[in-house]
């Protein structure tokens, strides 16, 4: 359900919306308004001097996750529009959550397209953002398809061929990428670069892979997955079923070396190659702790992607190597 502040705050939402707040009277009542972005801009611009940042409405779907809430925190602190409305795989949560001062309305699944729809009316610029499960991810695309807003898939998993046909044939602008964190994008760019200008610089060497990520990450990490593609146009034979995917908190802190704080949020990633005869070996290793990389690199691709609605770009389908050349990220 969406109410809405005084006029000076929002726009009063649709007809529409205001019926079903009335039918759910007994449900606590959110609020639609960017005073907590404009606050942040008001100070970041006295503090610096600097223009205001772009501002603009953001939808963070899977908030009730850590990844989602740290990418809402992250829009505040950027001063975009944060929309308190979020969405849970559960019906009838009946609930909010915290982000920042701000209170997230949460939505079940039967609410998501009447809701969304309701959202559109008033904010027709949103960009949505997507941090769900992966057995979502199509289900939700669709979904984004349907009502026509642009959105940005930070979830991996599902169907990436089907969510690409989706996307493509619907003609919505999205940024699909399986890692948002741009000194993790860039490092895959130069391995790209390196597989299509070096092929079979690798042949014949043997390659180990570990990838550690907190318990509750259901699937394959994407990025490993990437990363392997280009190994394996480097020469390297390798099958992903050879990963070593490392969930067990204990063996995290006892083999991986991850610090005890960061258990229940990081990527630890490591690539070692031996030669043919063991007189050679290779190690590419990339650690972070914490979701602020992605929620950053989130951040930077929404606004992304809204400069490219608004311009009305030929191109609709992105990732974050086109965040990357872009250039203008903070």
């Amino acid at each position: 359900m969406l109410t809405s502040l005084p006029h000076s705050s929002a726009a009063v939402l649709p007809q529409r919306s205001r019926l079903l707040v009335a039918q759910r009277a007994a449900r606590r009542p959110i609020s639609v308004t960017n005073a907590v972005a404009d606050e942040t801009l008001d100070k970041a611009s006295v503090a610096t001097g600097a223009p205001p940042t772009l501002s603009f409405p953001i939808l963070v779907n899977g908030c009730t996750g850590k990844m989602g809430k740290a990418v809402a925190e992250a829009a505040v602190s950027a001063g975009i529009q944060l929309v308190p409305v979020t969405f849970s795989s559960k019906e009838n949560p009946s609930r909010t959550l915290q982000v920042g001062s701000m209170d997230m309305h949460v939505h079940g699944p039967s609410e998501r397209e009447y809701i969304l729809s309701s959202v559109l009316d008033e904010f027709p610029n949103l960009v949505l953002v997507d941090y769900t499960v992966p057995d979502a991810v199509n289900d939700n695309a669709e979904l984004y398809c349907k009502l026509g807003v642009p959105f940005v898939m930070g979830t991996t998993g599902g169907d990436r061929e089907k969510l690409y046909k989706t996307v493509q044939d619907a003609n919505v602008y999205a940024v699909i990428s399986p890692q948002m964190g741009k000194q993790v994008v860039a490092f895959l760019a130069a391995m790209e670069i390196m597989a299509e200008q070096f092929p079979g610089a690798f042949s014949g060497y043997h390659m180990e892979v570990m990838e550690s990520h907190q318990a509750g990450k259901l699937d394959t990490s994407g990025t490993a997955k990437a990363v392997i593609s280009c190994f394996q146009k480097l020469g390297v034979s390798f099958n992903l079923k050879q990963i070593k995917k490392i969930r067990d908190p204990k063996k995290q802190l006892d083999m991986v070396g991850v610090p005890e704080e960061y258990l229940s949020g990081h990527a630890f990633h490591l690539y070692h190659l031996t030669s043919p005869d063991e007189t050679v070996s290779f190690e590419f290793q990339h650690n972070v702790c914490g979701r602020s990389i992605y929620a950053e690199g989130t951040v930077d691709a929404a606004m992304f992607l809204y400069k490219k609605v608004q311009s009305k770009a030929d191109k609709k389908i992105y990732n974050m190597i086109d965040v990357l050349r872009e250039g203008n990220m903070r």
